[in-house]
C-alpha cells in the first residue's frame, strides 16, 4: 500500500480562543480544499481569517514541496491547541486589580492528496 502524500501548515500565537477556532475547524474537517475555502469565505466568524491563511499556506506547501495539485487535496486533520495566555491587569475599586486573560492558540492543518 502506498503512503499518501500530505502537506502541513501551522499558525502559531493567534490571538483568539482555541474553543472558538475549534467550532470553525469542525465545519471544514474532511472536506475538499476548494470546498473548505468557500465555507471559510462566507462564514461570519472572526476565526475564519487565520484558518483561511493556514489552509492556503498548507495548499501552497503541497504544491511547491510535493508537486501536488490544489484541486486534489482534502482536509485530513485540523486541530487547534492552546497557546500561552497573555495576562493583563485592569484597575478596579479600592486599589484592587482584576486579571484579564487574553488566550492564544496554535492552528495546525494537514492536507492529503486524493490521487497522485
Amino acid at each position: 500500500m502506498k503512503n499518501k502524500q500530505t502537506a502541513k501548515a501551522v499558525s502559531k500565537y493567534i490571538r483568539i480562543s482555541s474553543n472558538k477556532v475549534r467550532h470553525v475547524l469542525d465545519q471544514i474537517r474532511g472536506r475538499s480544499y476548494l470546498e473548505a475555502l468557500m465555507l471559510l469565505q462566507f462564514m461570519p466568524y472572526r476565526a475564519c481569517g487565520p484558518i483561511w491563511q493556514a489552509l492556503n499556506s498548507a495548499a501552497i506547501n503541497a504544491e511547491n514541496n510535493n508537486g501536488l495539485n490544489k484541486e486534489d487535496l482534502i482536509v485530513k486533520r485540523v486541530f487547534a491547541d492552546q497557546g500561552p495566555i497573555l495576562r493583563r491587569f485592569r484597575p478596579r475599586a479600592q486599589g484592587r486589580g482584576d486579571q484579564i486573560r487574553k488566550p492564544t492558540c496554535h492552528i495546525t492543518i494537514i492536507l492529503e492528496a486524493t490521487n497522485y
